[in-house]
């Protein structure tokens, strides 16, 4: 039984007094984030289903920190509303890290009672953690990633720099440094050194290349990641911003998984730190294998995302995944001999509507079109939020309507064409101004017409405000309406002159007639 579902047993069984969880108010919130150095608080609805899938694991994670001196807390925003506005709270659960009542972090990692926990005593421990021979062999195994230098004590250019890496990763991994020489000569180490220590695989990397921040960086970043790992809840975003592809390998059962996992491992070695490999649960996350061109249902099943551009090989479900084939896709894959698979739904004959229809053959021409600034949304035909924004969004479109030559209002069925983008949820909004298509900006507003407007104006290229623009030119044909009529009128009035001077002149050659 996992232990997060036992902790919820036992907190029924033996009640709320129980809770290792700080429950807090607006009276108590700030006295208690001033007494302790590290806080983290949960903001929370008790009607949020996301709330309650995290309860178990938080307490968890609350009792084992409690022994550490990191105090775990939770606010309820349906008590506390003013508390929770104060601190910018706008969704449910929101995680927050506080080192006194100034200092405020969001909390970065997934949400599991054993991340928690393995974030939270980073947090607690300095950048760099100064290490002796007593506390070295502890440390080594205080997380599943930890990462060592061994410096002399006046090397303050290789000191300087491990430093800048640890201060920018210490939120992913723990770093220790020691000056000791004996005990780098006890790791078969010279020293300047950095060794990674891990629960996996071949258990530490020793790094070799020039040091630099950089060089530090992606070291750690490629050795902490398992030559083969698994794609699950917890560690998908961190595979998608690897900024690397992603090779998936999908089946049913754990045994299987593992058979492949080792069976593939020599091809993930041979393209450790440019592609990443992964097993996935296809009994619980097969729909994914859709996403990526492959057909569901038929596993197992390999494929690779080119996470950057999002577009998708799939291998041949046909054949029978082997070492030897895997190796010499993937092989073609890394030369750029693959051409990726495609899915589209057929360019619309017409585009009558207010909103432009965007399927995967005409994305670039219509969504890439540099000249023009393009609002695209990406739904899901299924999506309850997609549905409450359509009548808007139709709405949003016809006033665009009239400045289609500079804005296009545009939409796409993410779910059943392929878009260079990756999209995390339904809808996604974002914005590809004219000029600037390299750097698309999503839309995190309110799903208003007004306020969908007022974003295409401020960061759209060409700044068209559909409220200001009609309204001018109608205040516009209204002056040249009245300026007509009275050019009308004055005409009018002179012809009417000419007129009554032409009777009076008349009149007066008949009267000097008469006489």
């Amino acid at each position: 039984m996992r232990s997060g579902l036992f902790a919820l047993g036992l907190l029924g069984a033996l009640g709320a007094s129980a809770s290792d969880v700080h429950d807090l108010k607006k009276d108590t919130f700030d006295s208690f984030v001033k007494e302790h150095d590290l806080v983290l608080a949960e903001f929370f609805a008790p009607w949020c289903g996301h709330c309650k899938a995290l309860a178990p694991e938080y307490e968890e994670a609350a009792t084992s920190l409690k022994e550490k001196n990191i105090p775990l807390a939770k606010v309820d925003c349906t008590e506390e509303a003013d508390l929770c506005q104060k601190y910018g709270v706008e969704g449910y659960p929101t995680l927050k890290v506080f080192r006194g009542p100034d200092a405020i972090s969001a909390y970065g990692g997934a949400r599991k009672a054993q991340a928690i926990i393995s974030y939270m005593t980073k947090q607690s421990l300095p950048a760099v953690s100064v290490l002796d021979k007593t506390t070295l062999p502890d440390f080594k195994t205080a997380d599943k990633v930890v990462v060592v230098a061994y410096f002399a004590a006046d090397d303050k250019a290789s000191n300087e720099t491990f430093t800048a890496a640890a201060s920018a990763l210490r939120d992913d991994y723990l770093f220790g440094a020691t000056s000791d020489a004996a005990l780098a000569e006890a790791e078969g180490v010279k020293q300047p050194a950095v060794v990674l220590y891990k629960t996996f695989d071949e258990g530490k990397n020793t790094f070799t290349e020039k040091f630099t921040k950089e060089a530090l960086e992606s070291f750690a970043k490629t050795s902490a990641t398992p030559l083969v790992g698994e794609v699950g809840p917890e560690t998908y975003a961190g595979y998608i911003s690897a900024g690397i592809p992603l090779a998936y390998i999908f089946a049913e059962t754990p045994e299987e998984r593992e058979t492949l996992a080792t069976e593939l491992k020599p091809v993930a070695q041979k393209h450790k730190g440019k592609i990443n490999f992964a097993t996935i649960d296809a009994k619980a996350f097969g729909q994914h294998g859709g996403n990526l061109n492959l057909e569901v249902g038929k596993w197992p099943a390999f494929a690779i995302q080119e996470t950057a551009k999002n577009q998708k090989f799939p291998f041949d479900q046909s054949k029978k995944i082997t070492a030897k084939d895997i190796g010499a896709f993937v092989d073609d894959f890394a030369a750029g001999t693959l051409e990726p698979a495609v899915k589209s739904e057929p360019i619309p004959e017409k585009q009558d509507g207010p909103v432009t229809v965007v399927v995967a053959k005409n994305y670039a021409d219509i969504v890439l079109d540099d000249k023009k600034d393009v609002l695209i949304e990406f739904y899901a035909p299924w999506c309850g939020h997609c549905k409450a924004l359509a009548p808007k969004y139709d709405e949003l479109g016809e006033l665009f309507k009239s400045y289609s030559d500079k804005v296009v209002i545009a939409k796409v069925d993410a779910t059943t064409n392929d878009v260079p983008d990756e999209i995390q949820g339904f809808p996604t909004i974002k914005l590809y101004a004219a000029g600037k298509k390299d750097a698309p900006i999503a839309y995190g507003g309110s799903r208003t017409i007004e306020d969908l407007a007022k974003f295409v104006k401020e960061n759209g290229s060409h700044g068209v405000d559909v409220y200001a623009a009609p309204m001018a030119e109608e205040v516009k044909e209204k002056v040249k309406d009245t300026t007509e009529s009275v050019k009308e009128k004055a005409e009018t009035v002179v012809e009417s002159v000419k007129s009554k001077a032409g009777e009076v002149k008349s009149k007066v050659e008949e009267v000097r007639d008469e006489l």
